[in-house]
Order: structure tokens, then C-alpha cells, then sequence
């Protein structure tokens, strides 16, 4: 079955992006977020299997969105994207329940190795 995934950015090519790498892997892009509050509705509405998830957005930041992700399905399963020199917000969105992250620009075999760790960890428990 494939894996499900919301991917959120406040950047378009951001979002083109990311996407392309999942379903270059085989997986199926859900929905897509713009902004924080944005992705929180979707994750309620569409019940991804992972959410990718910018930190710096409009509307709501990530760390937030993750929070009242976590809130409303402690099981969620987040990756942070960030830029370099956002090593403390990325701490901040580890703590609020992110699973890992990823650094921007993307290194398309990270990104897979990253997402499909959590999907078979998670598929374990």
C-alpha cells in the first residue's frame, strides 16, 4: 500500500519539489498546506500517514502546526523541513513531537531514507 503524505510549505517549488521525490518513490501526495493552520485542518480532514513540514510559514509556524497535530493524534508522524542556521526551531519541533528533519536544499536519497524510516518504524509499533 502506498504511503500517504501532506506536504506543507509556504513555497510552491518547495512543495513541487518534495513531492516529486515521494512519488518518485512510490508514494501518494495527498494534500497539499501553505501555511500552518492550513495543514492542521488537512491532517484532520485527508489523515496522512506523514506530513512534511516547513517551520517558517504565515498563518501559523510549524512548531505550532505540530503541536496541535500531536494534540489531536498523538501518532502523527512529522518531518520538519529547515533551512541552515535552524538548528534551534528544529529542536523546538523535535520537542513538540516532529520525528526527524530534513535540511533544505533537499538531498533527494536523505529525504527517502528519513521518511521511509519513520513509515517502517511506526508500522512496527
Amino acid at each position: 500500500m502506498k504511503a500517504r503524505v501532506l506536504v506543507v510549505d509556504d513555497a510552491i517549488f518547495m512543495r513541487k519539489m518534495i513531492s516529486d521525490i515521494l512519488e518518485g518513490h512510490g508514494m501518494e501526495i495527498v494534500g497539499e498546506a501553505d501555511n500552518g493552520q492550513l495543514a492542521v485542518e488537512k491532517y484532520k480532514e485527508l489523515k496522512p500517514d506523514l506530513v512534511t513540514m516547513d517551520i517558517i510559514m504565515p498563518e501559523m509556524n510549524g512548531i505550532d502546526s505540530v503541536r496541535q497535530i500531536i494534540e489531536a493524534d498523538s501518532q502523527a508522524r512529522i518531518v520538519m523541513c529547515s533551512a541552515l542556521g535552524q538548528q534551534a526551531l528544529v529542536q523546538d519541533a523535535l520537542a513538540a513531537g516532529a520525528k526527524d528533519f530534513l535540511i533544505k536544499p533537499f538531498n533527494p536519497s536523505r529525504v527517502i531514507e528519513v521518511v521511509t524510516k519513520i513509515l517502517v518504524q511506526n508500522a512496527a509499533v
